[in-house]
């Protein structure tokens, strides 16, 4: 049961944060680490990266956790490096050796086979992941020693660029849909160049806009003062930033949170991000067939929306 002290700890924070997750640490333990930085009474990441991964993980707190989930379907970039000739159980450097092969290759052969990549494919999610089947993530069947099914997933490489080529090693730059594995991107490219690959490391460079270079460090902000770490918060309207920006004024505002349609014919798009007459956000507001502005999901007017003695909602999605 959690104590008063505990509960009077947790604060009303909202805002994003652009993290930077060192290598190593879980992104609900970089979140958990965050959130207690900032006693924040609620918290979501907004897309996992593996331990092995580093780099930007947008971190949402009270009612910016409301908006996160339209994070999940953006594309994302990453900077990786594949070691050629070998191969691993998980496909990353953290597996069992399975097969160590010769590697001739050089940029010219390697760049045909990057353009390969590019477009529309499919992809098999690997068993050394967090995605779930039957409510079970799939990384605890391939630890029981199983292996079940996995459906295929549409993913598109938007940018397939090679940075370096230095003996075994392989750098390249991705920017890709979501739900993209680039450990499996890693194992295709190895078995195209016919000498075998793994990823050896893994850096995520950008995400919805935002870029690794606007990110602090997690060891920078627990050593920052309070005042800091707000300051490094941005507003949960940070998060509709990409969406088409509509203004209302108080009438039509509370409407919406009355649950009350308003006809409005002049509007094109299907979604909005809503701002009072004051610029404050009122959320994300949809028009209908019908003509008829509604509300999706607003920001909360109640304290209480809050819960100060709740654990964080994981808001997370396998990459």
């Amino acid at each position: 049961m959690t104590s008063p002290q505990t509960r009077q700890s947790w604060q009303a924070v909202d805002g994003l944060l652009l993290l930077d997750k060192p290598s190593g640490l879980t992104s609900n333990a970089a979140l958990q680490r965050a959130r207690r930085a900032l006693q924040a009474a609620r918290a979501g990441h907004t897309g996992t990266l593996d331990p092995l991964a580093s780099g930007l993980l947008p971190l949402c707190f009270g009612q910016a956790t409301r908006f996160a989930g339209y994070l999940l379907d953006a594309d994302k970039g990453y900077r990786a490096q594949l070691r050629l000739g070998i191969t691993t159980t998980t496909g990353d450097a953290e597996g069992a050796v399975l097969e160590r092969r010769a590697v001739a290759v050089d940029v010219p052969k390697v760049t045909a086979v990057l353009a390969r990549f590019l477009g529309d494919s499919v992809q098999t999610p690997p068993m050394h992941s967090a995605l779930k089947v039957a409510g079970k993530p799939l990384y605890a069947y391939a630890r029981a020693g199983e292996t079940v099914k996995r459906a295929v997933r549409p993913v598109q490489i938007h940018r397939l660029e090679l940075l370096a080529l230095q003996d075994a090693l392989l750098t390249i730059d991705v920017v890709c849909s979501k739900g993209t594995y680039i450990r499996v991107l890693a194992e295709d490219i190895g078995a195209a160049l016919g000498c075998g690959a793994h990823l050896q490391a893994l850096r995520r460079t950008s995400t919805s806009g935002w870029t690794l270079e606007q990110a602090v460090s997690l060891e920078q902000f627990e050593a920052a003062s309070p005042a800091q770490r707000q300051a490094w918060l941005r507003p949960p309207a940070a998060l509709l930033q990409h969406l088409p920006q509509l203004r209302l004024d108080a009438a039509a505002a509370t409407a919406l949170r009355q649950g009350k349609g308003l006809q409005r014919p002049d509007l094109s798009a299907a979604v909005y991000c809503a701002s009072a007459d004051d610029g404050a956000l009122l959320g994300l507001v949809e028009v209908g067939s019908d003509g008829r502005l509604r509300a999706r999901r607003l920001m909360s007017t109640a304290v209480s929306d809050d819960r100060h003695d709740s654990a964080p909602a994981g808001l997370s999605s396998e990459d």
